[in-house]
């Protein structure tokens, strides 16, 4: 099974880090779960409105381009009839395909609706660890 990423999407992911570029790229080859990729950068005033707004809790995001110009993080929404959902069952069987993707190409992700605290379903970034 596999899903086509839209060109709005493909040209969002332009702004990824490769290897992160990579994950969703091979995700959506072994989805049978349609998604679209909402946001992957952002500009430190997007950042501060959504902190303002409650949707983020920091300006260390991850989706602010780094030093090497991209974004290390990614925001997926599944699709539902081809509306995004924000209901959380579907995201918890988008998880594991994404994570499936990382775990093949070797490539290190954490995902916001496995943090502790703020859970962020759509959230997708490069653990700051092994990319600073």
């Amino acid at each position: 099974m596999a899903i086509t990423l839209s060109e709005k999407s493909k040209t969002k992911l332009l702004g990824a880090h490769p290897d992160l570029r990579k994950v969703i790229e091979r995700a959506a080859t072994l989805s049978p779960i349609d998604f679209t990729i909402l946001e992957v950068v952002r500009t430190v005033a997007r950042q501060k409105e959504l902190v303002a707004k409650g949707a983020s809790q920091t300006m260390k995001s991850r989706h602010i381009p780094s030093a090497d110009g991209f974004s290390h993080a990614v925001d997926i929404a599944p699709l539902d009839g081809g509306q995004v959902s924000w209901a959380w069952p579907m995201y918890f069987k988008l998880a594991p395909i994404i994570k499936q993707a990382a775990q093949e190409l070797g490539v290190p992700i954490e995902w916001g609706g496995d943090w502790k605290t703020f859970k962020d379903g759509p959230h997708w970034q490069l653990p700051w660890g092994a990319y600073p």
